[in-house]
Order: structure tokens, then C-alpha cells, then sequence
């Protein structure tokens, strides 16, 4: 593959990563059966300021790109796109799911949110323009502080579950369903979606990327 066909497939595999991430998190939005540790807390922050869940992700997204420096993180393309790019893909999804109310709906939903959850990461950790920000944090925190990736992770989730919830958001079936199975889901599809790399680097390219986050032991 040319150059300029793997920057092609890169920036394509990217974008289409972030869009369908935003629209995962919409269906498990709307399936109402418990959202990922993240979702939790943009859920109860939208419900307390009156923002929509995609308005309320960008902001903490820019808001966590923020504390990347103190930690001398380098954001890459991806790692800005994503910020804007999840929040706008779960409103628009949003307003054209509409509002389910059966069980028959709504688990078919949670699970079809879940499975393109883990194939939007394999997608877009592939294309390796940067890790999200909230990714990118856990990485920082595990180089400043030495703790190990899954103590800061799991610290971290705890934290913005907890308070997500406290705050409206929703956890429940849903929620557990997609702590068991992200890491499995996610290494499958970077298998599926992986790009060689290129022995150039790339101006726009953070210096790593961020499946030891994503994927847990």
C-alpha cells in the first residue's frame, strides 16, 4: 500500500472510528440499561446543567485534553477529533433513534451499542493519529505516578461511575455488560482494522497509542 493510500485509509478508518463511537454511545443511551464509566458522568452532568450528552462530552473532553499539560501529554489528530467528533455523533444519532420502551427494543439495542463500541475503537486506536483525551490521561497518570494502567483505570472509571451516578446518570446491566467485554470486542477489531505502520513519522501522530488502556488483561 502507497503512502498516500494508508494516510487515505488512516484518516477514513478515524473518522468513521469517532462517528461510530458517538453513535454506539447513543444506543446505549437510549436503551437506558446502563451507559460505559464515561457516559455515566456525561449523562448526570447533561441532566444537572440541562446540555445534551453530546454538548456536555465535548466539554469534558476539551476540559480532560486540558490536564494533559501538566502531564506533558502530546495530543495527536486524533486526539482533538475525537473531543468534537463522539459529542456531535451522539446527538445526531440521538435524534434519529427513536425513544424505545420495550425490552424487546431496548436489550437488542445495549448489546448492538456494545458490539460497535469495541468495532469503533478497533477503527479509530488502528488508525493511530493519538489517543483519546481521557485515554491520554490514564496514560499521563501512569507515567507521573508509576501506578499501573489498570489501578489508574479502574480508579479513574470508579470515580466518574460514581459520580455519574450520583449526579442522574444511568447504571445497570448495561453498564457491567460493557466492563466485561470492551477489552475482548476491541482487540478483536484492532486485529481486523490494523494498519502497518509507517516507517515515517507523521507530524500529526501522537508517539504512542493507547491499547494497553484500552484492552485489560
Amino acid at each position: 500500500m502507497s503512502t498516500p493510500d494508508r494516510l487515505a485509509r488512516r484518516l477514513i478508518q478515524l473518522y468513521a472510528g469517532l462517528a461510530l463511537y458517538g453513535a454506539s454511545a447513543a444506543l446505549l443511551v437510549a436503551a437506558g440499561l446502563g451507559l460505559e464509566p464515561w457516559g455515566v458522568l456525561h449523562q448526570g452532568l447533561a441532566k444537572l446543567t440541562g446540555l445534551t450528552i453530546g454538548v456536555v462530552s465535548i466539554v469534558v473532553g476539551a476540559a480532560v485534553l486540558l490536564l494533559w499539560i501538566p502531564l506533558r501529554q502530546r495530543p495527536g489528530l486524533g486526539t482533538v477529533s475525537n473531543v468534537f467528533a463522539v459529542g456531535l455523533a451522539m446527538d445526531g444519532t440521538l435524534a434519529l433513534v427513536p425513544d424505545p420502551h420495550s425490552f424487546a427494543v431496548r436489550i437488542p439495542l445495549m448489546l448492538a451499542g456494545i458490539a460497535l463500541n469495541g468495532a469503533a475503537t478497533g477503527l479509530y486506536i488502528s488508525a493511530r493519529f493519538g489517543p483519546g483525551p481521557r485515554d491520554g490521561l490514564m496514560t499521563g497518570l501512569h507515567r507521573r505516578t508509576g501506578r499501573s494502567i489498570r489501578l489508574v483505570r479502574t480508579t479513574i472509571e470508579v470515580a466518574v461511575v460514581v459520580t455519574g451516578f450520583a449526579l442522574g446518570g444511568t447504571v445497570g446491566v448495561g453498564t457491567v455488560l460493557y466492563a466485561a467485554s470492551i477489552g475482548p470486542l476491541a482487540q478483536l477489531f484492532l486485529r481486523v482494522f490494523a494498519i502497518p505502520a509507517e516507517s515515517a513519522r507523521s507530524t500529526v501522530v501522537a508517539e504512542a497509542t493507547p491499547e494497553r488502556v484500552i484492552l485489560r488483561p
